[in-house]
């Protein structure tokens, strides 16, 4: 059900404006401002997939309404209404974001058709906006223990910059929320974050992956494709479990890094990068290096900043949080009736020690919510978990 705003201080407009839209959908909620200013109040108090807007207006006129949008209602979107002298005005307004404009006195046709589209582009954004949502509710480190906060406070400090970050900690510990907090808070945001998981690409095809390769390169190489490194070029770049990278890759990204340049296999030609480097590893580099499988240039390379994730035996007081979090997760997400954890089967889920981290006590959780009773109980942890 789209809700429309008509702005317009003419009540003939108004008028025959609401008659056309009724009649084209019955359903729509259509609501009206006689200047501007009113229409800024309003668009403060309600959510509006529409706003229809003529540009001469008393006390407030379109143009202002449209440049204060994106402050208070950035998903609205705008068609503007237009007299004869005002085309060049309205075309102006087109490039501050506004849809479309209408002519004054409206086609009945030009008019129904610039609706459906406005309200179908209203639509596609409030679903990216809500699968936006989604996502950042996926990467959200969850929890209130002094472990967690350091780590989001040594995130404060270095999101805005472009420094290296190595994050080591155990698997399931929650790594890669690290590297996406990383990235959304950082200056390179609105460019894509691409991650590679190292160690599940076979060591004869990690450079291709990560640099890219020419067609005919290779056997199956039938076409020249982009690697990781191009693909997140302005962005960052997120390598996963490093430490299973081969050392013939590993001399090759060092070589990245070192010129901001990467050849793809089977070409002859560099080209530029600019890439955040943020890694992340289960394992101690350190006694890697020592045994000759890393190499120590590329660990100084990529720890400037060493972040090292808690496992979660070292922050059993987030588990509470962590299981209300997962339980409204998998209801929403998955379909499943919402249930409560008692407090003797919190402190049982506490008490529990959790070698695959907070992603077994995830699925810990999925089981008691299948398994468990109405109110998930400490005899459903001891039997289920």
């Amino acid at each position: 059900m789209s809700r429309i705003l008509i702005a317009e201080d003419e009540q003939a407009i108004r008028n025959v404006l609401t008659n056309i839209l009724k009649e084209e959908n019955s359903d729509f909620i259509i609501e009206t401002a006689d200047n501007g200013r009113i229409a800024i109040d309003m668009l403060k108090e309600n959510e509006y997939d529409l706003l229809i807007c003529d540009i001469k207006m008393p006390e407030m006129d379109g143009v202002d309404v449209l440049d204060r949008l994106p402050l208070i209602s950035p998903e609205t979107t705008v068609v503007m209404i237009t007299g004869h002298g005002d085309i060049d005005l309205a075309v102006d307004c087109m490039r501050k974001g506004a849809f479309d404009f209408i002519p004054k006195p409206p086609d009945l046709n030009r008019l129904l058709t610039s609706v459906r589209n406005a309200l179908d582009k209203s639509t596609l954004q409030a679903e990216n906006t809500r699968l936006r949502k989604k996502v950042n509710r996926k990467y959200t480190m969850i929890g209130q223990s002094d472990a967690l906060e350091n780590i989001r406070k040594m995130i404060d400090k270095i999101a805005p910059t472009d420094a290296r970050v190595m994050i080591a900690g155990p698997n399931g510990t929650g790594k890669e929320l690290v590297a996406h907090a990383i990235h959304a808070q950082s200056e390179r945001s609105k460019k894509p974050l691409i991650e590679v998981n190292c160690a599940a690409i076979p060591s004869e095809l990690i450079e291709s992956e990560l640099f890219g390769h020419k067609k005919g390169a290779f056997t199956s190489a039938v076409k020249d494709r982009k690697g990781k490194f191009e693909l997140a070029d302005g962005g960052t770049l997120f390598l996963d479990e490093i430490g299973d990278m081969s050392l013939s890759a590993q001399a090759k990204v060092l070589r990245a890094l070192q010129e901001g340049k990467i050849t793809p296999v089977g070409g002859d030609k560099s080209i530029k990068v600019d890439v955040r480097v943020l890694a992340a590893t289960n394992k101690d580099l350190k006694k890697e290096i020592a045994e000759g499988n890393f190499r120590e240039d590329l660990y100084h390379r990529l720890a400037v900043i060493l972040i090292n994730v808690p496992s979660l035996d070292d922050r059993k007081e987030d588990i509470p949080i962590l299981a209300e979090h997962f339980t409204n997760l998998l209801a929403e997400d998955q379909g499943m009736i919402g249930k409560q954890f008692s407090a003797e089967a919190l402190k049982a889920l506490q008490k529990r020690s959790w070698t695959g981290n907070i992603r077994e006590l995830r699925n810990v959780v999925e089981r008691l919510m299948i398994l468990g009773g109405d109110q998930i109980s400490e005899q459903d942890v001891n039997t289920y978990a």
